[in-house]
């Protein structure tokens, strides 16, 4: 990654700024602040203050109307405001027009997700695709970010190409991108070559939204110490490990987690380490149950798939965080026939919907794991039968 000072500022104030479009509601639109809100914290920001506007069209100047850019600047005079952040991708020469009436550094959720990668990235692969991402963010952004680059205060958003780079031009940018895909294009060779040499096991990749549990439940079925934070990706490169379940074995893998909006250079940029979901023959598709929008979660997990041309592999629907579910929907004076009848409906509902193949689980309370193992290995059985019929060494 582009070698930048941690100039990272701990509790810097944001203000976040959302807006509800055609077909949205407001109470949708809370709820994608309650995420960048979540975002902005596992950046290292303090969010104080919400604006929201509804609006047919956004503002090309400024994206939001010029009533809402003056509230906005009222509220952040005399006050210790370090970043706004729009939860909707901005342009160049919006960002420097509103930076221009605000005063104050200014940021789109693109910006605070890489932002968010680049301080995740350990790896020279993560980082490399992660540079890779910044510089083709910026690159259509070039006219009117220049002094967007020039912040000098540091902070969130400013992990990217640092202050030696600002005077940058399209060409070297472009150079830069070149020589950086290039590079992964390399690393992509080294991990197909390792992908082969696994050999003819059959291979399982968990999948799922971000910080639904898919590195507890990595490390509970695999005896593992994957990073298992409650934060938005605390895992960027995939870890795959050999399990062995009743003599069979199989991989699995951690991936990196999906999220609404994530930018699509992102997901080109990690096309390596995304491969392994590609090259996977059973998905394990982590849900987070306990989330208010968790059907919406699953669909964006789905349509990425769709995307990346996986959505006709074999998928196991892993309802995870039964745990909180249940402290959430049930209270203390809830009748135990009428709880079980409530779990008995929602387990009917999601076999129905996914042609039984799910599994309700808590990774944290180890609820059900031998449910799950079954599903699993059942599935591994079914394809090394389907793979290798004359082989009944993987499935015995």
């Amino acid at each position: 990654m582009i070698d930048k000072k941690q100039i990272f500022q701990d509790e810097e104030s944001a203000v976040l700024v959302g807006v509800v479009h055609k077909g949205q509601t407001d109470v949708q639109v809370t709820e994608y602040l309650d995420e960048l809100t979540f975002l902005a914290e596992t950046a290292g920001a303090k969010p104080i203050k919400r604006f929201m506007q509804k609006l047919a069209h956004p503002d090309s100047k400024t994206y939001v109307g010029k009533g809402k850019v003056e509230e906005i600047r009222q509220y952040i005079l005399g006050k210790d405001v370090r970043v706004v952040i729009f939860d909707d991708e901005l342009t160049g020469a919006q960002i420097s027009n509103l930076e221009k009436e605000l005063k104050v550094k200014t940021i789109d959720r693109s910006d605070l997700i890489l932002d968010i990668f680049a301080r995740r990235a350990k790896t020279a692969q993560a980082r490399a695709q992660v540079e890779l991402a910044q510089y083709q963010y910026i690159l259509p952004r070039l006219r009117g970010m220049w002094k967007h680059l020039e912040r000098l205060g540091g902070g969130i958003g400013t992990r990217g190409p640092g202050e030696s780079e600002i005077e940058t031009d399209r060409r070297i940018v472009r150079e830069k991108i070149t020589l950086l895909r290039k590079r992964l294009a390399e690393i992509d060779k080294q991990a197909q070559t390792q992908r082969k040499e696994r050999g003819e096991l059959i291979r399982v990749a968990l999948v799922g939204y971000t910080n639904v549990g898919k590195s507890t439940l990595m490390n509970t079925l695999t005896k593992s110490d994957v990073l298992a934070e409650n934060k938005l990706f605390a895992t960027l490169d995939t870890t795959t490990r050999k399990v062995v379940y009743e003599n069979t074995p199989f991989l699995l893998s951690d991936t990196v987690g999906f999220i609404r909006k994530l930018p699509h250079h992102l997901v080109e940029s990690f096309k390596s380490t995304l491969d392994e979901v590609k090259e996977s023959d059973i998905l394990l598709h982590v849900i987070d149950i306990s989330h208010p929008r968790y059907e919406e979660q699953m669909q964006v997990v789905q349509q990425t798939l769709t995307e990346m041309g996986c959505h006709e592999k074999p998928v196991i629907c892993i309802f995870n965080k039964m745990d909180r579910y249940e402290a959430l929907a049930f209270d203390e004076w809830l009748e135990p026939d009428v709880k079980e009848q409530m779990l008995e409906e929602l387990h009917g509902r999601w076999s129905q919907e996914t042609l039984g193949q799910c599994v309700f689980i808590s990774a944290t309370e180890r609820r059900n794991l031998d449910g799950l193992r079954n599903t699993i290995l059942d599935k591994v059985r079914d394809l090394y039968k389907i793979r290798y019929p004359y082989k009944t060494d993987f499935y015995y």
